[in-house]
């Protein structure tokens, strides 16, 4: 059996981070990024930017709390590395649930896409998170008006 290359390692460990948030497993998500509390930053879609372990692994635990469905469907993914560090981007295609309706079930499903960079350091323990920057992609809607529409 061959070992796995540095950019192999890095798509594994990318692929876990997403698997940690399907699941809702905060503790997980947590062992995936760098222990350095000043340094990790994350910015989600029309958030601003947090900095610190502490605010970072509050945002998953607030997304967790109020996402009952979440799923990751990811495309377009590149791994670089350089050295100690790796980047990844990939397009989140993004399957979420609100939460349960009166009846029980599940709230409406809402699909949403989102370009992401994610940035890993290598560590004694393997490959972690040092940022996660997600960016909404706007798609248009029926309701915008037409360039060809007479003024």
């Amino acid at each position: 059996m061959t070992a796995l290359t540095d950019n192999e390692r890095v798509e594994q460990a990318n692929t876990t981070f997403y698997e940690a948030m399907e699941r809702g497993d905060l503790d997980s998500l947590s062992g995936l990024w760098l222990d350095d509390d000043d340094e990790i930053s994350c910015v989600h879609p029309g958030w601003p930017v947090l900095t610190g372990r502490g605010d970072v692994l509050r945002s998953y635990a607030l997304i967790m709390a109020n996402t009952e469905y979440i799923q990751f469907f990811l495309t377009d993914v590149t791994v670089s590395v350089a050295a100690d560090t790796a980047l990844v981007t990939c397009t989140e295609n993004i399957l979420s649930g609100g939460p349960a309706e009166e009846s029980g079930e599940l709230g409406p499903l809402v699909g949403q896409l989102v370009v992401a960079t994610n940035v890993f350091r290598r560590t004694p323990e393997g490959w972690k998170l040092w940022s996660h920057h997600g960016s909404p992609v706007l798609t248009e809607t029926d309701d915008e008006p037409d360039d060809e529409t007479p003024a």
